[in-house]
């Protein structure tokens, strides 16, 4: 089975590690820090919980960041030191990995590092189907559960496009579903807007959050996934857009990112979700 490789014992890199054990459908997660001590004392503390929670995925700690080259599928998180990877430390990273021979997938999984996605496809030359971020993907989830509580349902049942640039992604009202009708014939038109404004508050997501949903999106990449997943890509010419990191559907597998799919928006929702594309933050 698949090793994951987490850079970072950080808040983030720790909850991943820990969705991804507890799901056991990887064969190993590795939580690397320079930060020996804390990184050991994490993995440890997750491998005494899985008599608990009932699971045995092996979890192990590393402190040299390039032993993540011969991991299958490596996922960018936060240091426990200095928090996210982002900017140029963090696309500092990226070279070094590419520099030391890894052609593993990446998955960026800090809010913030939508430039970092971007400066590693135009920069350090990631291929754009190489490379995605989950942490939107938990904004999606939370929408979708927002939806649900008006309905007295599960966020599972709940159908809806999310889609843009973080913090601000456009919401598919017009074609969203729930029980297999719409959710503009379920719920109040004040109420969809109350959602909309939770959603500006829901950025950025949690650990625990964006921990959950980097488990779902690192299965993707290595196993494929029957459902479309919401996250982040690199543009490659979809929408009339290269090189801006946005969130759209996908769909995952063979280790990469088989296709970006065309979210369906009303005429509105489409217009509001383009000039989000070209707004640079």
């Amino acid at each position: 089975m698949s090793v994951v490789s987490i850079l970072g014992a950080g808040d983030i890199g720790a909850a991943t590690a820990y969705a991804l054990a507890r799901r056991s459908r990887v064969g190993e997660v590795r939580l690397v820090d320079t930060a020996a001590g804390p990184a050991a004392g994490k993995a440890l503390d997750m491998r005494q919980s899985g008599p608990i929670d009932h699971f045995d995925t092996p979890i192990s700690s590393q402190s040299d960041l390039v032993d993540a080259v011969s991991a299958d599928l490596i996922v960018i998180a936060d240091a426990f030191a200095d928090g996210e990877w982002e900017g140029e430390r963090g696309l500092a990273l990226i070279k070094q990995l590419l520099r030391a021979g890894t052609k593993a997938p990446i998955v960026c999984a800090g809010p913030k590092q939508s430039w970092l996605m971007e400066a590693a496809v135009r920069e350090a030359g990631v291929p754009a189907d190489r490379i995605v971020g989950s942490a939107s993907s938990a904004v999606h989830s939370g929408v979708r559960a927002l939806a649900a509580l008006e309905l007295n349902g599960a966020g599972a049942d709940v159908s809806i496009a999310l889609v843009g640039r973080a913090p601000s992604f456009t919401i598919g009202w017009t074609s969203a579903t729930f029980g297999g009708s719409t959710l503009a014939s379920q719920i109040a038109p004040h109420r969809m807007a109350a959602i909309a404004d939770m959603l500006k508050k829901m950025w950025p997501p949690k650990p625990q959050a964006i921990g959950a949903a980097t488990a779902l999106i690192v299965e993707g990449l290595l196993s494929g996934s029957r459902r479309h997943l919401y996250a982040t890509t690199v543009l490659d010419n979809e929408f009339g857009e290269r090189g801006v990191a946005a969130m759209v559907p996908l769909e995952l597998g063979n280790r990469r990112i088989i296709r970006r799919i065309e979210p369906s928006l009303s005429t509105q929702e489409r217009v509001e979700f383009l000039n989000g594309l070209s707004r640079r933050s």
